[in-house]
C-alpha cells in the first residue's frame, strides 16, 4: 500500500477515468486545508468509498467532486473536462432523507424532474420502476410520515436515481438507521447501482460499510488520503461475508490507514 498520501501510485489520475481528482486542495477561511493535495480517480461504474473520522475532509472532497466547491489548487475533472454545474448528470443522497411531507412518495421521487419541467409519462414510469426495485411499489401514494425510516431512505435513493445520473454522491446516508435496516439498504444500493451502471462516491465513517460497499476505499486523515485500498471480495456481496476472515482483514487495513502515516 502506498505510504505517500499526496501521491499514492494507485490513486494517480488516469486519462481514462470517469472522475479525476489531481492534487486538489481546499481550505475554509482561517482554517488549515480541509482537503490537502488529494489525488484520486474513479472508474465508470465503480463504487468508491471515502472513510475517515469526523472532520477529516470527506464531505469537502465530495463537494469538490460535485462542483459545489472549486479547488483552490489542483484540478477536478469529469470525463476529461471541467466538472459542470450540478444537474441531471449528478445524484445526491444525504444523511437525512429530506422528503417533502405534503407530497406523495412518487411525487417526492419525481421532485428533481419537477424542478426542471413537467414530468412526462416516461418519468413517472421510471420512478415507479425504481420504487418497485426498492420494494416500495405499494407505497407510491403514501406520505413520508406513513413510512419507516428505512422506507424513507429508499425513497431518497429512488429520488437520487430517477434522472439516471452518471455519478451518485452519498454523504453518510444510512448513519441514523438500525444495523439490520442499514445492511438491507446497502444491498439495495449495490443492486440498483450495478443495474444502472451508476458511478458512486460514498462518504462514511463506518469501516465495515466501506469494506462492504466499495470496489476501492480512500482512507482519509487530516485532509489527505492516507490509504488507497482495493477491495478484493467476490461479487455480488453477501451479508455472510462480514463474518469471514478476508472481510475482517480488510477492515483491519482500513482501520490502520485511518490513523494516518506513522510519525
Amino acid at each position: 500500500m502506498p505510504t505517500d498520501p499526496r501521491a499514492p501510485a494507485d490513486a494517480a489520475p488516469s486519462s481514462t477515468a470517469f472522475l479525476d481528482i489531481d492534487g486538489a486542495t481546499f481550505a475554509y477561511p482561517g482554517m488549515p486545508p480541509a482537503v490537502d493535495g488529494v489525488r484520486w480517480s474513479v472508474g465508470a461504474g465503480e463504487v468508491h468509498c471515502l472513510v475517515g473520522r469526523s472532520g477529516c475532509g470527506k464531505t469537502t472532497l465530495l463537494q469538490l467532486a460535485a462542483g459545489l466547491l472549486r479547488p483552490q489548487s489542483g484540478t477536478v475533472r469529469l470525463r476529461g473536462g471541467p466538472v459542470p454545474a450540478p444537474g441531471p448528470w449528478l445524484g445526491f443522497m444525504f444523511q437525512s432523507p429530506t422528503l417533502l411531507e405534503w407530497r406523495s412518495v412518487i411525487d417526492n421521487v419525481l421532485l428533481p424532474v419537477s424542478l426542471q419541467r413537467r414530468p412526462q409519462p416516461s418519468d413517472v414510469e421510471r420512478a415507479a420502476t425504481l420504487l418497485e426495485q426498492l420494494g416500495l411499489a405499494g407505497h407510491a401514494q403514501r406520505r413520508p410520515r406513513q413510512l419507516s425510516g428505512g422506507q424513507q431512505s429508499r425513497v431518497a435513493l429512488a429520488r437520487a436515481l430517477v434522472q439516471e445520473p452518471a455519478l451518485l454522491l452519498l454523504d453518510e446516508p444510512f448513519a441514523a438507521l438500525d444495523a439490520i435496516t442499514r445492511a438491507d439498504l446497502q444491498d439495495d444500493l449495490l443492486r440498483t447501482c450495478r443495474r444502472h451502471g451508476t458511478t458512486v462516491l460514498f462518504v462514511t465513517h463506518d469501516i465495515t460499510e466501506a469494506a462492504y460497499l466499495g470496489d476501492r476505499i480512500a482512507a482519509m486523515h487530516a485532509g489527505r488520503v492516507t490509504g488507497d485500498i482495493r477491495v478484493d471480495l467476490p461479487a455480488p456481496r453477501t451479508q455472510a461475508m462480514r463474518h469471514e476472515v478476508p472481510f475482517n482483514h480488510l477492515c483491519a487495513r482500513v482501520r490502520a490507514a485511518m490513523d494516518g502515516p506513522a510519525a
